[in-house]
């Protein structure tokens, strides 16, 4: 199957976007951090980031989505060499090697929080492995901030309300991102301020699919013919 390379997409206007551009971090105040580091150890062998999806790897698909909601986008990837660091040649993003990521996510968490743009009032962390995830899920989760203002964190949820990802974090959580440890992601963050969280339902199971194994991935081809 032909792959889709490069980073050709156009961005798309969230609210608060006041369409600037210019250096690499533009003039768009949240900042995007995906996660991408991981080891796909449970695909036998395969990169589930390199995955197409209409033609498209997996991980390009969700660096174009991120870059059309905005103009600040870090990549936390394995140490190069790897595959994953050539899809994204052509795309203005900061690839962010983490030495450490085979020891668990919270050390692409931590190089993460601390690759944001001094000033930014929030990020937007995103998995790499969700399939179904759009731009437009990423600019939900941010614009809810402006609806629901009071919140500390904006959580995506699948439209039968399991909590999953993006997350939108305030910048009075960065902090809180040195003391993960192991694998378990940002759920201590999120357990801290449990009452402080806003739930986003975003449609179908666009928030809660992802693809872990060689079977997932071909039940859910089987299932949606992509």
């Amino acid at each position: 199957m032909s792959t889709a390379q490069g980073c050709g997409a156009s961005r798309m206007a969230t609210s608060g976007d006041d369409g600037g551009g210019g250096d690499l971090w533009g003039a768009i105040a949240i900042p995007v951090l995906i996660l991408a580091a991981g080891a796909s150890s449970r695909m036998r062998g395969r990169d589930k980031l390199l995955e197409p999806i209409d033609g498209v790897p997996l991980l390009l698909r969700q660096v174009r989505a991120a870059l059309q909601v905005s103009a600040k986008v870090i990549v936390a990837l394995p140490p190069e060499p790897h595959p994953r660091h050539a899809l994204l040649d052509d795309c203005q993003v900061m690839r962010l090697p983490v030495a450490d990521a085979a020891k668990g996510m919270s050390f692409s968490l931590r190089a993460g929080i601390r690759a944001v743009p001094a000033g930014s009032t929030h990020v937007l962390v995103v998995l790499a492995d969700l399939p179904e995830l759009t731009s437009a899920d990423m600019a939900a989760v941010m614009d809810a901030r402006l609806h629901s203002p009071d919140a500390l964190a904006w959580r995506a949820t699948g439209a039968n309300g399991r909590a999953g990802h993006p997350i939108l974090f305030a910048q009075s959580l960065f902090e809180a991102f040195n003391q993960l440890r192991g694998d378990q992601g940002a759920q201590p963050v999120l357990t801290a301020i449990a009452e402080d969280v806003h739930f986003v339902s975003l449609p179908d199971l666009h928030a809660v699919t992802d693809l872990d194994t060689p079977e997932d991935w071909a039940d859910w081809r089987n299932a949606t013919g992509r």
